[in-house]
Order: structure tokens, then C-alpha cells, then sequence
């Protein structure tokens, strides 16, 4: 059995690290504006430096109305119209003070992101958290192309979600994430960006339709995986793991009360699968490689039998359960070293 250590996970299997981003104009602008640099662990503080303040189009469009009234009672002398003006933009400043307020002194704590397959959606967690007894609504945590609204109530602490699509196996980067509010009246938009220490590990899809599992090292994967003898000899039971194959549970235990048990064979017991790098067919470019490992692998974890993986620079050794299994797909994951994608 593998000793990495566990992980609790709606994907069948997880892990995290995070790498330093390649040079961007973007990057640049952002450390020079934003004062944004290395990824921060958190609890990232919202303190008054952090948090910028500018009119959104709505503000620009209310801003020049009250020009246009402004020329029009100074034009006729009206003096409810200065009235109505100045009642007007003091409206309009105090909201700049509640905008702004509604982003000061929250704390954001980097959650996590639990491995997904390339094509699947990778949901960031982050914990906010509202340490003051006032409420604060209409916040918005975007990240890339998506959007998540929410609201804290007073000294409350919420975890957001924000989701985000992939397209190739490696590692995703968090990247620049903005918090903001445009409370209370949609004319002021305060924000606060950052850069939290973030990342995913998306794994290489698995193959579809893909050939049957290699059976004692023989990887060409072209014929069904020959069954021995002694493949069906009863040898006991054990305690069921979620990747055992449903008709290997003990049933009628079950029904007649009893803890939900796995049926084990000799056969299943001595034998193991060797899932090797070399012995896949020749004509299978890297990619095509890694998304017929990664298929293995799983049909190989629902067997309930020890297998190992061999990669041109590692070897993991045979093992079972889910820690064996985010291991060998992590290392499908990072084969080569790709560069890490970024959520923007």
C-alpha cells in the first residue's frame, strides 16, 4: 500500500502544489499598480491600501446628469434645483464611503481545489471571513471569466466557490483574483485584488473506450487481459473501499444486517498489474499515452487488485486504495514539468 497521505475529495482522487507564473505585461502592470507579487498564503487582509475606488458606468452617466442640472439652475436661477443637485451628489459621495467600507478588514484564507480531469471544471475555495458585526452584502469574487455573488452576515465566515473550466493536465494556478462590491447604490465599484497560493492539479483525461487492462506486465493493451486459474477461488472477505467493484460486495451479508464487506479471490491476492510506460504502442503520442495510463489506472483501482506504474524517470510501486491511486494519477499530471496554467 502507498504511505502519501490522504485526502478527502468529490473527485476520486487529489493533491495541490503551486509553481511560480511566467513573465506578462499584465503581471507587470499589476505589480506596478497593485502592488501584486508572489502568491500569498493568507489570511490575506483588506486593509485601506488594498482597496481602490472608481464610478462604474452607472456613476459616470448619474455624475454628468448633475452637471447637466447644475448649468440648467445656475442658467435659470433655480434654487430648488442646487437643492436637488447637492442632495443628489451627497448621495452619491456617501456611497462611495459604503462601497469602500463593505470591502475593509475582510480576511480571505486561500480554501482549496480539489483535482479534476482536463475538460472538467476546477472549483476554487476561498474562506472569507467577516470579522466586524455589520453585514456585507453585494460582494463578488471573481476569478478569470467567472463570477461568484455572495453576502456575510455579521461575524460570519463563508467558504466561496469559484469555478472555473480546464483544458489540459498540469497544475492551475489560482492567479489574480478580485474581490468587489458595487453596494449600495451601483455607482461606486470598490476592489481589492490579489494573488492567493492557489493551485490545482488537473489530471490527463482518461481514454475513452480504451483497451483492456494489461494483465502481469503485458502493456499493449490490444487483447483482453487473460484470466488464470484460481481467479475465482473464494479466499474471504475484507472491508469494502469506495473503489471496489460492485459485484465483488458481499450481498447477502449486507442484507442479513452485516458491515459492508468485499469479497476476495486467490487470484486477486498474489497477482498484480505492472502499467508501464515502454510497452505502450509506439504509435501513441505523449498526450495519448498519459489519457490511456489515466484510464488504466482507474479500471485498475475498481479491480481491487495491486498494480504499479512505470514512467521513463519513475516507478511507483504496487499498491491499492485511493492514496495508491492519487499518487500514480499526480505523476501522469506532472509528467514532463509542463508549465502551469493560470485561471485567467
Amino acid at each position: 500500500m502507498s504511505n502519501a497521505a490522504p485526502t478527502r475529495l468529490r473527485h476520486p482522487f487529489r493533491s495541490i502544489r503551486a509553481l511560480p507564473g511566467r513573465f506578462t505585461l499584465g503581471r507587470l502592470f499589476d505589480r506596478l499598480l497593485f502592488r501584486l507579487g508572489a502568491p500569498e498564503t493568507g489570511p490575506i487582509k483588506l486593509t485601506q491600501r488594498r482597496i481602490y475606488v472608481l464610478p462604474t458606468g452607472s456613476g459616470l452617466v448619474f455624475a454628468g446628469a448633475l452637471l447637466v442640472m447644475l448649468i440648467a439652475s445656475i442658467n435659470y436661477t433655480l434654487s430648488l434645483g442646487y437643492a436637488l443637485v447637492f442632495v443628489l451628489a451627497g448621495t452619491g459621495v456617501a456611497s462611495i464611503l459604503h462601497a469602500y467600507r463593505n470591502l475593509l478588514d475582510l480576511s480571505i484564507q486561500p480554501g482549496r481545489c480539489e483535482p479534476v480531469f482536463a475538460g472538467e471544471t476546477a472549483a476554487f475555495r476561498f474562506v472569507v471571513d467577516n470579522g466586524r458585526t455589520a453585514r456585507r452584502p453585494a460582494l463578488r469574487m471573481k476569478l478569470g471569466g467567472a463570477t461568484t455573488s455572495f453576502a456575510l452576515d455579521a461575524a460570519q465566515t463563508r467558504v466561496i466557490e469559484v469555478s472555473t473550466p480546464t483544458d489540459r493536465r498540469g497544475r492551475l494556478c489560482a492567479g489574480r483574483t478580485v474581490l468587489e462590491t458595487d453596494w449600495p447604490l451601483g455607482l461606486i465599484r470598490a476592489w481589492s485584488v490579489f494573488i492567493p497560493d492557489l493551485s490545482c492539479t488537473v489530471h490527463p483525461t482518461p481514454e475513452k473506450d480504451a483497451p483492456p487492462l494489461p494483465d502481469n506486465g503485458s502493456g499493449d493493451g490490444d487483447g483482453a487481459a487473460a484470466e488464470r486459474p484460481g481467479d475465482d477461488d473464494f479466499a474471504g472477505l475484507r472491508a469494502h473501499q469506495r473503489a471496489d467493484s460492485p459485484r465483488h460486495v458481499a450481498w447477502k451479508v449486507l442484507a442479513r444486517g452485516g458491515p459492508l464487506l468485499t469479497k476476495q479471490f486467490a487470484g486477486q491476492q498474489g497477482r498484480e498489474r505492472v502499467l508501464d510506460w515502454a510497452t505502450l504502442p509506439a504509435h501513441l503520442d505523449v498526450e495519448k499515452r498519459l489519457s490511456r495510463l489515466s484510464a488504466w489506472l482507474l479500471e485498475a483501482e475498481r479491480s481491487g487488485r495491486p498494480y504499479s506504474l512505470t514512467l521513463p524517470e519513475t516507478v511507483v510501486p504496487a499498491g491499492r486504495g485511493r492514496d495508491h491511486c492519487i499518487r500514480c494519477l499526480d505523476e501522469l499530471a506532472h509528467f514532463g514539468d509542463r508549465p502551469e496554467a493560470r485561471a485567467q
